[in-house]
C-alpha cells in the first residue's frame, strides 16, 4: 500500500533505524524525530481509505436488518417481543464480543481477523435471505453480529497502526466509513429490496455482494497490517508502559463511558423516533419524516470527520467539551420550535455531538496503549449496546407520556457533558516543527 510522506525538510528516518526494530511504537518513533526543527510524519492514506470503506459496507449490511423489520413482521407474523429479540442477538453478539476479540488481538497479531469476520456477515446475509423459520433468522442475525464484532476493534487498531501519530484523523476517517454505511444502507435496502414487498426479502442476498467487496478490500488492508506489525504497540516493546497511574486510568476511563452514555442515549432518541416525532408533531407523511432523518444522518457523517482532525489540533478535551456540553441549548430548544427550526436544530446537534466520538475513542486508546484492541473494542461495543438499549427503554416511556416528552427529557443529556471538567489534559500535536505528539505527564495530572 502506498504511504505518503509529509515532512517539512529533512528526511524521513531509514526503516533500517535501530529504533524501529527496538519495539518503540509508530507514534513514539515520530515523537523523536526533531532533527533540526524537522517534523516528519508517514501516514499511510490508502490503508485509512481501506478500513473506511470495509467500515461502511459493514454497517450498511448492520442497517439491512432494522430496515427489514416491516418486512420480517409481515412474512414471519412477529409480535414487538419478537421484534425486539432481534435486536437483543444483535446487540449481544456484535457489542459483547468486541472487548474479548480486542483484548485477543492486543496478546495475539491476528492481521487477517478482519476479513474472516466479513465471512460470517457475508454468511449472515445470504441465510437471512432465505432464512424458513423464526430461529434461523435470529442465527443469521447473530452471524452478522459476530462478524461485527471481529471487524471493530481489529480495524481500529490498523487505522491507529497507519495514522502516523494523527490520531484523530485516522478515527474520523475510519468512523465515516460507518455513518456513510448506515445513511446509505436504509436507501438501498429500500430500492433493491422493499419495494418487491412481501415477496422481495430473497433480494437481501444481493447484499453478500457488500461482504464480497469487503473482504477484497480487507485482505489488501490485512497484507498491508502483516508487513508492519512493528507499528502497532506491542506487549513487550517499551511503547506498551503505561503513561499513567491506574487511578487516572480508571477515572478517566469511567467519565468517557458517562459522556459516551450521554451522546448514544440521545442519538437513540433520535435515530429510532425522530421520525415518529416529525409525524406527531408536525403531522408529515411518512416519507418526509424519513428524507429528514436522513438529513439528519448525514449531518452526523459530517460531524464524525472534523472531530478527529479537530481534536489532533486543538486537544481532545476541548472537542469533547464543545461537542457534548456545547449542543445543550440546541437539545432543549428542539422540543419546543417550529418545523423550519427543527430541521435547522437537527442537522446542528447532528454536527457538533458527532464529532465527540473520535476524541473519546482517541483519548482512551491513549490512557491505555498497551490495549488498543480491547480499549477500541469497549467503547465501540458499549456504543452498540447503548444504542439498543436506549430504542427500547425510550420506546416504553414514549408508549407511557408520549413521543414528544421523550424528547424533553433528552434535552437533558448533553448537561452530562459536564463530567467533561474531569478529564486530564491529552495534548494535541503541534504544528510547524514542534513536537508530534505530547502527552501531559502524570504528575501534571494529579
Amino acid at each position: 500500500m502506498k504511504r505518503s510522506n509529509h515532512a517539512d525538510k529533512g528526511q524521513v528516518p531509514h526503516m533500517t533505524d535501530p529504533d524501529v526494530h527496538s519495539g518503540i511504537t509508530h507514534s513514539r518513533r515520530h515523537q523523536s524525530v526533531e532533527r533540526g526543527g524537522t517534523r516528519a510524519i508517514d501516514t499511510y492514506y490508502s490503508v485509512l481509505a481501506g478500513v473506511s470503506s470495509a467500515h461502511m459496507l459493514n454497517d450498511m449490511m448492520q442497517s439491512l436488518i432494522v430496515t427489514i423489520y416491516p418486512l420480517l413482521q409481515g412474512e414471519f407474523h412477529l409480535n414487538f417481543i419478537e421484534i425486539g429479540a432481534i435486536t437483543l442477538t444483535f446487540q449481544l453478539t456484535a457489542s459483547l464480543l468486541q472487548p474479548v476479540v480486542g483484548a485477543l488481538t492486543d496478546k495475539y497479531p491476528l492481521p487477517y481477523a478482519t476479513p474472516v469476520g466479513m465471512l460470517f456477515s457475508l454468511a449472515g446475509v445470504l441465510l437471512m435471505s432465505v432464512a424458513p423459520a423464526y430461529p434461523v433468522l435470529l442465527l443469521s442475525v447473530a452471524l452478522i453480529g459476530c462478524g461485527s464484532s471481529v471487524f471493530h476493534p481489529q480495524s481500529s487498531q490498523t487505522a491507529r497502526a497507519a495514522s502516523g501519530g494523527r490520531y484523530g484523523l485516522a478515527q474520523s476517517v475510519f468512523q465515516i466509513g460507518g455513518n456513510l454505511g448506515q445513511a446509505l444502507g436504509p436507501m438501498l435496502v429500500a430500492i433493491v429490496v422493499l419495494k418487491y414487498g412481501q415477496h422481495g426479502r430473497w433480494h437481501v442476498a444481493w447484499f453478500g455482494l457488500a461482504a464480497l467487496l469487503g473482504i477484497v478490500v480487507l485482505l489488501q488492508v490485512s497484507r498491508w497490517y502483516s508487513r508492519h506489525l512493528d507499528l502497532r504497540v506491542s506487549r513487550g516493546g517499551r511503547g506498551s508502559v503505561r503513561r499513567y497511574p491506574p487511578k487516572v486510568v480508571r477515572r478517566t476511563i469511567g467519565v468517557l463511558f458517562i459522556l459516551t452514555f450521554s451522546k448514544f442515549f440521545y442519538l437513540a432518541s433520535i435515530g429510532s423516533y425522530y421520525e415518529f416525532f416529525l409525524m406527531y408533531r408536525f403531522k408529515l407523511p411518512a416519507h418526509t419524516a424519513a428524507y429528514l432523518l436522513g438529513i439528519f444522518l448525514f449531518a452526523v457523517a459530517g460531524g464524525t470527520l472534523v472531530g478527529g482532525p479537530l481534536g489532533d489540533r486543538i486537544g481532545r478535551k476541548r472537542v469533547i467539551w464543545f461537542s457534548i456540553l456545547g449542543c445543550a441549548p440546541f437539545t432543549l430548544a428542539l422540543p419546543y420550535s417550529s418545523l423550519g427550526w427543527t430541521i435547522g436544530l437537527s442537522v446542528v446537534i447532528g454536527l457538533v455531538l458527532a464529532s465527540a466520538f473520535p476524541a473519546i475513542i482517541v483519548y482512551a486508546q491513549d490512557m491505555l496503549t498497551h490495549r488498543i484492541g480491547m480499549v477500541s473494542g469497549l467503547f465501540y461495543g458499549f456504543s452498540f449496546g447503548l444504542g439498543g438499549l436506549g430504542a427500547a427503554v425510550l420506546g416504553i416511556v414514549a408508549d407511557h407520556f408520549g413521543i414528544v416528552f421523550v424528547y424533553k427529557i433528552c434535552a437533558f443529556l448533553p448537561l452530562l457533558g459536564l463530567f467533561a471538567a474531569f478529564l486530564p489534559d491529552v495534548r494535541p500535536p503541534s504544528r510547524g516543527g514542534e513536537k508530534i505528539e505530547s502527552l501531559a505527564s502524570p504528575a501534571a495530572i494529579l
